[in-house]
């Protein structure tokens, strides 16, 4: 249950008070919880996806001046990731606040980054419903911006991308795949390991919390044994 003390927690974990504080108990609010019924934080997350975007392009572009328009699409793709977001969340302990369907509470969904960084861009909804851009520009730029390291513009890359792009132009257009070969751990905790593969070879392998973040981690082993060579 969600009581008023734990939205005024909340509120200043996150640094703004709302002037409605349904727009915030209504981002928090999973699908599991309400099925069926719509009335879920997933238009939220939709909404906040795009301030988010619209914020972090601002910042890159006017930092870096010089930078052309397809690396500063991938730089934005890199900040604005399920792992940047998830990190994000943390910070203010979000899942503790979470209003999840028994089923999803007790799989473990306060701890998946896919819930967690989803609920994150619900609330810089929240906060841009209420408040407008500025708090949600503020806020974004406390718990998401302030973490990277943006004095020049290597930040994490896409190493699914960058493995890709160095594939193509040394076998003139073969794509690569990604293979799950194993996982461990419970349901709320899990650890997947894949593996980068081109054609019958293994490029690299990798393991993480969720498939993406494994298939990232075999990219980047892909691309330290290739630029090795």
């Amino acid at each position: 249950m969600l009581t008023k003390e734990h939205l005024t927690e909340l509120q200043n974990r996150i640094g703004y008070s709302f002037g409605n504080p349904d727009y915030l108990r209504h981002a928090l609010m999973h699908s599991s919880y309400v099925p069926g019924v719509g009335g879920d934080n997933e238009r939220m997350e939709f909404l906040g996806d795009a301030v988010l975007e619209l914020c972090v392009s601002e910042e890159l572009f006017f930092r870096f001046p010089k930078m052309q328009e397809g690396e500063l699409t991938k730089n934005r793709a890199s900040i604005v990731c399920e792992n940047a977001l998830f990190a994000a969340a943390k910070q203010i302990a979000l899942g503790e606040y979470l209003l999840l369907g028994r089923g999803e509470d007790a799989s473990g969904g306060r701890k998946k980054p896919s819930i967690l960084s989803d609920a994150f861009e619900a609330v810089i909804a929240a906060i841009f419903l209420d408040g407008g851009l500025e708090p949600a520009k503020t806020f974004i730029h406390r718990f998401v911006l302030s973490q990277l390291d943006l004095s020049t513009p290597v930040f994490e890359k896409d190493h699914k991308t960058r493995l890709q792009e160095l594939i193509h132009a040394r076998t003139h257009g073969k794509q690569v795949s990604y293979r799950l070969i194993g996982e461990t751990g419970p349901d709320h905790d899990k650890t997947f390991t894949m593996e980068a593969v081109l054609g019958d070879e293994v490029l690299g392998t990798g393991t993480g919390h969720s498939k993406q973040s494994a298939g990232q981690a075999a990219a980047a082993d892909a691309l330290s044994r290739l630029e090795n060579k």
